[in-house]
């Protein structure tokens, strides 16, 4: 039988997903107007953080009203506590999407310092896992938040390669260093919203199986068994 309340929760899940949808397009937005050189998409990515900022205002209400008013179970504290966490990783995610779209409008201002290949392949990797990340938290399936944990070496690999290649051009072509820090820095981002992904894919195998996984590689290896 349902409590009375359940649609509070759905609510407060709905709006969690809102705001995974939203990150993910303002980081897909910021890639590709740093790609194309599109200074007022990338405009448009800086201009729409607040709408990140406010829905995860809006989610910390709704947890503290329901915590303070329903007396919620423990499935239910979980629940609220890991969606909670969820916001703030989504909330720098929209941080690291602004960043990346204000150093895309300072580029579009010069020739690119090479073709766009490697930056995009980050960035639709830990798009990916975070959006594997999201479905998670609405199906429950352990199995493929711990599959993004472990694609988090992935993007760290890219990003070790990038910061190699960009280092080799800044120490043979002084004139790129600037361009070339600011691609480090992209990557960097990436890098951060690949990690936020992995944090958020933790939260829910300890919303699933009340167990933490954090920093604990035994428990990632058995999570899913």
């Amino acid at each position: 039988m349902k409590r009375f309340f359940d649609t509070e929760l759905e609510t407060f899940r709905s709006n969690l997903i809102l705001m995974g949808e939203t990150s993910i397009r303002q980081v897909r937005d910021a890639i590709k107007a740093l790609v194309e050189g599109d200074v007022a998409l990338a405009d448009m990515v800086i201009a729409a953080d607040d709408e990140i900022d406010n829905l995860e205002v809006k989610i910390d209400e709704e947890a503290m009203r329901y915590m303070n008013l329903r007396a919620p179970i423990a499935t239910e504290l979980r629940l609220v506590i890991v969606g909670m966490k969820a916001s703030h990783d989504l909330e720098r995610v929209g941080d690291e999407a602004t960043s990346i779209a204000k150093r895309a409008v300072k580029l579009a201002a010069e020739s690119p310092l090479k073709p766009y290949i490697d930056l995009p392949r980050m960035a639709n990797i830990a798009l990916e896992m975070l959006r594997d990340a999201l479905d998670c938290f609405l199906n429950g399936d352990t199995e493929k938040a711990i599959a993004v944990v472990h694609r988090d070496a992935e993007v760290d690999a890219i990003n070790k390669q990038l910061y190699r290649e960009l280092s080799s051009f800044m120490i043979e072509k002084p004139d790129t260093i600037s361009r070339a820090l600011e691609l480090m820095f992209i990557s960097k981002s990436i890098e951060r919203i690949a990690d936020h992904a992995t944090n958020i894919a933790e939260e829910m195998v300890f919303l699933a199986q009340a167990k933490d996984i954090r920093h604990r590689e035994e428990l990632k290896k058995s999570a899913s068994i």
